[in-house]
């Protein structure tokens, strides 16, 4: 378990009913982990965008972030090479559980790799690294900075850097609240909410049991991620001294925010 914030909004005053029957976890510790991978396993979005724009390139293709494998199975069905970089041992450890289970022409093309996605060193270059599920909004501004300068010194020359945003929608917001019922590949139920107030540099998503115990201890899993719009994005890319080739709408998204995929390249 590690140390999480507050849970706030109506999922808080769950927790408080709770009292100590709530287990607050991170959710890339080892038991959020398994509620992510849970929960994304039978997640396509931004895949076909991504591989469309992966095939365009050459090259080994180095993915950040890449959490239990979402989109590294798909990655390495391209016929390419993949590096796996993913900080969480919990989640590197569902993927290299994964990929042992794998048939060889995939595992033996993969590289997972322990590895911070803000300062990495590879010692390599790939004609592709994509970073995606929106996961660069797990990180600070210098952490940013950081990621632009490690992805700089990775690219091959006419490779391109993907990386997925959650882009805030314009509108008005009646409840910065949202919850909806969500069931997992295992056929577990959750209940997920995302607290994110008017104007909030930051939205912290919440994931409940949709049915928790009369009695015993209960799994809840936070996250607090920034909010980084495309155009902030954008423009910390291009005076970091890398170009944004193109911009890319996905599908999917909510009431309060789309996702957007920047193609991005070296100059």
């Amino acid at each position: 378990m590690t140390t999480t914030p507050d849970v706030p909004g109506r999922a808080g005053e769950f927790v408080r009913q709770l009292g100590g029957r709530a287990r607050l976890h991170d959710l890339y510790d080892d038991t959020g982990s398994g509620v992510y991978d849970d929960l994304c396993a039978a997640d396509t979005s931004e895949l076909r965008e991504i591989l469309h724009l992966v095939r365009r390139t050459k090259g080994p293709v180095l993915e950040l972030a890449a959490g239990s494998g979402r989109l590294t199975f798909p990655l390495l069905a391209t016929g390419r090479e993949v590096t796996a970089l993913e900080l969480s041992p919990g989640m590197l450890r569902l993927l290299t559980d994964r990929l042992a289970e794998a048939p060889a022409r995939l595992r033996e093309r993969c590289l997972p790799v322990r590895g911070d996605m803000s300062r990495f060193a590879l010692g390599r270059r790939f004609g592709a690294i994509v970073l995606g599920t929106t996961s660069v909004s797990l990180l600070d501004e210098n952490g940013r900075a950081g990621l632009y300068r490690a992805v700089a010194e990775h690219l091959l020359p006419g490779g391109s850097f993907l990386v997925s945003v959650i882009d805030p929608a314009p509108g008005e917001v009646t409840d910065p609240e949202t919850e909806f019922a969500v069931t997992g590949a295992t056929g577990r139920r959750y209940r997920m909410a995302e607290y994110w107030p008017p104007a909030a540099a930051t939205r912290t998503v919440t994931v409940l049991p949709a049915d928790p115990p009369a009695e015993g201890p209960v799994d809840v899993c936070v996250s607090t991620v920034r909010i980084v719009s495309a155009d902030r994005l954008a423009a910390e890319l291009t005076g970091a001294g890398l170009v944004v080739r193109a911009r890319h709408a996905l599908p999917g998204g909510g009431p309060r925010h789309r996702e957007v995929l920047l193609e991005v390249g070296t100059a």
